[in-house]
């Protein structure tokens, strides 16, 4: 798609990018607060949780341009598009997505539009889902006993043409998080698998994590594709896999209301018998 700009005019406003985090409200950053309730318009993404939806103001143009796995509500060339147009006719256009954007969030892809659009920018980093997700399910990513490294990686891509670095990501001494793979997690098991890498493994899938709705998924390498495939996940969830997965419950610290009210529910029945 040929990007459509206006000659003879210059943009008058100024594209901000904002990474939203990981879902909850309160790990949004005091720079990105400011910037959503200054927004003339936002363009924001389906991993962008309703609570910090909310804190656009009523005002402002709001356009949903999330794209999740065969539910894309705008390709990749109409946002970048939207972008150039909306910094044409309005002050303060915000980009709102979640996590970091520079995090398989395609931000440096949309800037390079409007770099070439001529259209002022500017970058507010995100605390990624990674971090964010690991934080709340209890399990450190890097442990000098565990872990000495991590790596993020996509797992939403054509793994027939676009082959993994298998052998890689098998190092038994790091960290693997995996963005995007619940559609492909048979293919990233026997990947690993195959590589050399214990089908014995921890891994965790961890559901709308840092939200009062997370939930945890623990299992091993070899169960990945049946953990993946349980009727009670829900997107968006990460991958992580490792020997870092074991500390999950000594190292939990996040009751989400779901399993509070679960809690307090079982406790009323124990005190009625």
């Amino acid at each position: 798609m040929e990007l459509v700009s206006m000659p003879g005019q210059q943009a008058k406003g100024k594209v901000w990018l904002v990474g939203a985090g990981p879902g909850d409200i309160e790990l949004l950053t005091l720079k990105a607060y400011r910037i959503i309730k200054h927004a003339d318009v936002v363009l924001y993404d389906a991993l962008v949780s309703q609570d910090i939806q909310d804190l656009i103001p009523h005002g402002a143009e709001k356009i949903a341009v999330g794209k999740r796995a065969g539910k894309h509500s705008a390709n990749q060339d109409e946002i970048n598009q939207l972008l150039v147009t909306k910094a044409y006719t309005r002050k303060n256009v915000v980009r709102l997505k979640g996590g970091d954007p520079f995090i398989f969030g395609r931000g440096g892809e949309e800037l390079e539009t409007l770099v070439k659009a001529g259209v002022e920018f500017e970058v507010v980093p995100g605390i990624t889902a990674a971090s964010g997700t690991s934080a709340y399910a209890g399990i450190p990513l890097t442990h000098r006993d565990h872990a000495q490294g991590v790596t993020f990686i996509t797992g939403y891509c054509q793994l027939a043409s676009r082959p993994m670095d298998w052998q890689g990501y098998a190092n038994p001494n790091n960290t693997l998080v995996v963005y995007m793979g619940i559609l492909n997690a048979s293919i990233i098991s026997d990947g690993l698998i195959n590589a050399g890498r214990s089908a014995d493994t921890p891994v965790a899938i961890v559901s709308k994590a840092t939200t009062s709705a997370q939930q945890r998924f623990f299992g091993t390498l070899g169960e990945l594709g049946q953990l993946a495939a349980d009727p009670a996940l829900e997107m968006p969830a990460l991958m992580i896999i490792g020997e870092v997965v074991q500390l999950a419950d000594s190292l939990n610290w996040f009751v989400p209301a779901t399993e509070q009210q679960q809690h307090e529910y079982s406790n009323i029945t124990v005190k009625k018998l």
